[in-house]
């Protein structure tokens, strides 16, 4: 299991001289192998994988600056187009409506793989030496487990970042220990069955209109210019912010639910189709801000190396049946309580869906329900978590 481990870094002038030269070096890579695939395609031929690895090397003598650039780092350039590729060709294939492929702008290209070779940690002095880059200092806030497969230095704004990518053991599954189902929706954004509600952050709602502002700003410059370079990079920051605070607070809740519970239950959810068929843009953008995809990889990935037994189940009818009685009961997003006509059994409609999500998890038959008030609690309440807390509530 492969574990991702960010770091702050800090180069100095001439290393950072060095990167930016090196990503500049490697955008010219990516759209040039870009280009070639166009048109080979146009003339007839079928590009290959292999055959751009390999037009690597003559490239050297085209441009000498790629002589500057770790192999490795040249490959993962190589490899990275072939992704996109096969994702736009995946895409396709599901029906959507899809151009080529773009080519990287300056702006939109920032980071360098070093996979498998090419760097050196230093545990002690919390320093990197990169092949063909040097030594960079980097903050070191939390040990990172296990073997470095790679790592991947990244650009954000004006600051950077290493992004360890560890590979750990997977941990023994609990042997006993408490289960849950976990609901997540845009109202609260997690409902437990053990009546847990834990507040939606609204990150991104809460940062609109110093995001708007910013925008206007960058659209009102000219383009490229020193002003407009100075409002993208206070544009860049505030949305880096959002991610940030996003980041934190889902992994501090999902590591509250892997070390509070041996079992685990979430609905199997088509993130990417909810968000592309959501009814109105606020819904799609609320969808894209609560981060579920991200916060279901968090629990995934914690899960595993915790030991803790991670079950997606088929979301379909969880919130519309009764988890008293069984009976489906229709729901629109509007309609925020369950009243089943069938048995009388009133309750939040989240709540309903985790007790659904928790007895289909775990294969358990219908049972009466305990009627529980909601334990709320609130995002201020997350993010002063520590990462390693006991849980929630006493089972």
């Amino acid at each position: 299991m492969i574990v991702s481990y960010k770091y702050r870094a800090y180069p100095d002038a001439i290393t950072e001289g060095r990167l930016n030269t090196a990503l500049d070096t490697c955008r010219w890579l990516y759209n040039k192998l870009l280009e070639e695939c166009h048109t080979a395609q146009e003339n007839g031929s079928t590009p290959t994988m292999r055959g751009t690895q390999a037009r690597i090397v003559t490239l050297k003598d085209e441009n000498p600056a790629l002589k500057d650039v770790y192999s490795k780092v040249l490959q993962m350039v190589n490899y990275t187009l072939w992704s996109n590729i096969r994702a736009l060709s995946q895409t396709k294939k599901n029906g959507r409506k899809i151009g080529k492929l773009r080519f990287k702008s300056a702006s939109r290209y920032r980071t360098l793989n070093y996979n498998q070779s090419g760097f050196k940690i230093d545990s002690e002095q919390s320093t990197i030496a990169f092949s063909k880059i040097g030594t960079i200092p980097f903050s070191m806030h939390r040990p990172y487990v296990g073997t470095v497969k790679g790592i991947l230095i990244t650009r954000s704004g004006d600051n950077w970042y290493v992004i360890l990518q560890a590979e750990q053991g997977v941990s023994e599954p609990k042997k006993e220990g408490r289960s849950v189902g976990i609901d997540v929706g845009l109202t609260s954004f997690v409902v437990d069955s053990d009546g847990t509600a834990i507040e939606n952050p609204r990150f991104f709602e809460q940062s609109q209109r110093k995001i708007k502002k910013f925008q206007r700003s960058v659209a009102r410059k000219k383009r490229f210019s020193k002003n407009w370079m100075k409002a993208t990079a206070k544009l860049e920051k505030a949305y880096d912010h959002i991610t940030n605070q996003r980041r934190d607070f889902l992994h501090k809740l999902s590591r509250r639910y892997v070390d509070g519970y041996a079992t685990i239950c979430v609905e199997d959810l088509n993130i990417k189709y909810l968000k592309e068929n959501g009814k109105s843009t606020g819904l799609r953008r609320n969808i894209h801000d609560a981060s579920w995809g991200r916060f279901l990889a968090f629990l995934s990935y914690k899960a595993e190396s915790a030991g803790t037994e991670f079950i997606r189940v088929d979301p379909r009818d969880t919130t519309q049946m009764c988890s008293n009685c069984g009976s489906i009961v229709k729901k629109t997003l509007a309609d925020r309580v369950h009243n089943c006509p069938y048995c009388g059994f009133v309750a939040d409609r989240d709540y309903n869906a985790a007790v659904n999500i928790h007895r289909v998890g775990m294969e358990q038959p219908l049972e009466p329900v305990e009627r529980i008030p909601l334990h709320h609690i609130s995002v201020m309440q997350v993010l002063s978590m520590k990462q390693e807390a006991p849980p929630f509530r006493a089972g």
